[in-house]
């Protein structure tokens, strides 16, 4: 079996965040592997556990420092790694983004695609199913659980939905985007570490595709303004008789212009 993880490196979501030039940045914290992503990097590693002639590529469109994630990802056991990366995909949105992944993909043999649930930095949930349809192949939201046929030609897959689970029953090829309970993604150890240093990982530009699918000016979704949110004013607790402090409650709530 060939899988494909896409990976995305964001910032830590316990980072102090700050705006500059309409990006989020944070000088001071580290970037790490997109945390739905290591879901679907864990999934693959364990297929792969089940099944061992089992082949894992992890693809990756970002920056030089993407590197860091795709060496993680390598060192927790994936077996190589695509680097897509050049100053021409910045910008780009998730229309674009999945167009060009889905362009790469479509070079090399594949039986399963997993990604991540939503990326946490910009939360669009948008690139996995925008992929499998460029791709042409089924594609299921949301996972939490993967049971695969005897032959590895089909899987059972349970999704989340909102109070509950549901169930399909789908032929491979077929992309998957993983949440949070589909499995406890490792810690790479340091015999994977150091395997990966040994990995191969194939670096393109942007001279490998299409420059129409992904000029900033075909962009589907353009950010006209980016700020944090406002600062929330410290709580007031009123104290004495309910009387007293109902009547005192209203007042500050017209204050407020709340009523």
């Amino acid at each position: 079996m060939k899988i494909i993880v896409c990976v995305k490196q964001v910032l830590d979501t316990a980072a102090q965040i700050e705006i500059d030039n309409g990006k989020v940045v944070s000088p001071s914290s580290v970037e790490i592997i997109n945390p739905y992503d290591e879901f679907a990097i864990e999934e693959a590693v364990r297929i792969k556990e089940k099944k061992l002639d089992t082949e894992i590529t992890i693809l990756s469109l970002g920056p030089e420092g993407f590197k860091d994630s795709i060496k993680k990802a390598l060192a927790m056991g994936a077996d190589n790694a695509i680097h897509i990366t050049d100053s021409r995909f910045e910008g780009i949105d998730s229309y674009a983004l999945a167009k060009v992944l889905a362009s790469s993909i479509d070079k090399i043999p594949y039986d399963l695609i997993l990604c991540g649930r939503q990326a946490v930095d910009s939360d669009m949930a948008q690139t996995g199913p925008a992929i499998a349809t460029f791709l042409g192949i089924p594609f299921v939201t949301v996972v939490t659980g993967i049971e695969f046929s005897d032959d590895f030609q089909s899987a059972k897959i349970i999704r989340q939905v909102e109070g509950g689970s549901e169930t399909h029953e789908l032929p491979l090829p077929l992309l998957l985007t993983c949440q949070k309970g589909l499995n406890e993604p490792r810690l790479p150890s340091l015999k994977g570490i150091m395997a990966a240093k040994k990995k191969e990982v194939l670096t393109l530009s942007a001279n490998e595709f299409d420059a129409g699918i992904f000029k900033i000016d075909n962009n589907r979704v353009t950010q006209k303004n980016l700020c944090l949110p406002p600062k929330q004013k410290k709580g007031i607790i009123l104290e004495g008789t309910n009387e007293a402090t109902s009547g005192e409650l209203v007042r500050l709530l017209r204050i407020e212009k709340i009523i």
